[in-house]
């Protein structure tokens, strides 16, 4: 994480761009209670340039995740839609996707193991009596004839 934060290349995750945004309104916060509280510190103004370069590289990586020029950064309130929005599984024309994972052909893949289609759950848990290696034979409990049995969930 913050690997080369003043470099327009690349791509990042929404929790790398989520804690550039908090720390440039803290350093911002700061800088402006110090200019405020001593007019002789205005020439602390000038913080703002590499402030800016810091979170538009940021934003411009953010951008390039969910497949957009960095320009993209420039629509009002679009910052903020980055915060939410999931990245583009597998890679783009801007480099490899920062969390792993890799989609192809609907299956997404993460680490060379199949989770499921993409979009989905991308966690590890595959136990609970949705797992399809779960074996449910009618001789546990003859009363179900398939599917979820009474006390497979607590097992």
């Amino acid at each position: 994480m913050f690997q080369n934060p003043f470099s327009f290349d690349g791509r990042i995750r929404r929790t790398e761009y989520g804690l550039s945004f908090i720390i440039y309104v803290v350093v911002a916060v700061i800088v402006n209670a110090i200019i405020e509280s001593s007019r002789d510190a205005a020439i602390l103004g000038l913080a703002y340039i590499p402030m800016l370069w810091f979170l538009w590289a940021q934003g411009a990586k953010r951008c390039h995740d969910v497949g957009n020029s960095g320009w993209w950064q420039l629509i009002p309130f679009y910052v903020f839609l980055l915060l939410f929005q999931d990245g583009q599984p597998g890679p783009n024309q801007y480099g490899e996707n920062p969390k792993g994972i890799q989609s192809i052909g609907g299956q997404t893949f993460q680490g060379g193991q199949n989770t499921g289609t993409s979009g989905g759950y991308q966690g590890g848990y595959s136990g609970g009596h949705n797992n399809p290696t779960t074996n449910y034979s009618s001789t546990e409990n003859p009363s179900n004839s398939g599917g979820y049995k009474d006390g497979d969930l607590y097992k």
